[in-house]
């Protein structure tokens, strides 16, 4: 009977060790020094500590700054890197079991843009077209081609570099991407855009994939 039970809380103990191993924070932990310029290694363990502990993750980074860990999950991890600037981690499944890790960086100066990336479990990088599709001007900005209206048009033409802020999202597999580029234009410019700009587009992650879920007009 002793024997029993010790084989089973042996193999319980293996099994909520493997669950562990397989989370967003022990990932986060082994992240290589050259995908996290301001967060040493110690930083990034003592964040989760802090967090875990229900305690503000706030560390002295790098440079002197402060960063902090505003929320971990199993899998999912944000931090707000600088007052301008923020990282989010997702661990996303793929259709064969194995796990990718897909981040965000999002800086803000003042118009926010992200770049997405895509890694494997041991943080080499792959091809993001192979995950994903993102959206391009087009998706945001709709001006009909009989538009006479030339201040709008005029307006359109300032709108000539896409920026979009992308977020993961905690809760499910979503990848959210808002339109921010009239965030740079001048006022005027873009409250007259506003009649012509779509909603935030979302993708959902399935079998391996983000996929576009929906786009409507506002």
């Amino acid at each position: 009977m002793m024997k029993k039970l010790t084989m089973f809380l042996c193999l319980a103990c293996a099994w909520m060790c493997s669950l562990q191993a397989q989370e967003a924070k022990t990932f986060f932990k082994n992240m290589p020094d050259s995908l996290s310029p301001l967060l040493t290694a110690v930083n990034r363990a003592d964040c989760i500590d802090f967090l875990e502990s229900k305690m503000k993750a706030e560390v002295t980074n790098r440079f002197g700054g402060k960063s902090e860990m505003t929320e971990l999950a199993p899998d999912y991890i944000r931090i707000q890197m600088t007052p301008q600037s923020s990282w989010q981690m997702k661990l996303l499944a793929t259709s064969d079991s194995t796990k990718v890790i897909c981040t965000v960086s999002t800086a803000c100066a003042p118009a926010c843009d992200s770049d997405v990336h895509f890694y494997t479990t041991g943080w080499e990088e792959l091809p993001a077209s192979s995950f994903l599709t993102p959206p391009v001007m087009k998706d945001f900005l709709s001006l009909p081609d009989t538009l006479m209206d030339y201040e709008v048009r005029d307006a359109g033409e300032q709108a000539d570099m896409l920026l979009m802020k992308a977020d993961l999202s905690a809760k499910d597999n979503a990848l959210t991407f808002t339109f921010t580029t009239t965030d740079y234009m001048d006022k005027e410019a873009a409250e007259k855009l506003k009649p012509y700009l779509r909603r935030p587009i979302v993708y959902v992650w399935k079998e391996g994939n983000y996929e576009l879920q929906a786009t409507s007009n506002e």
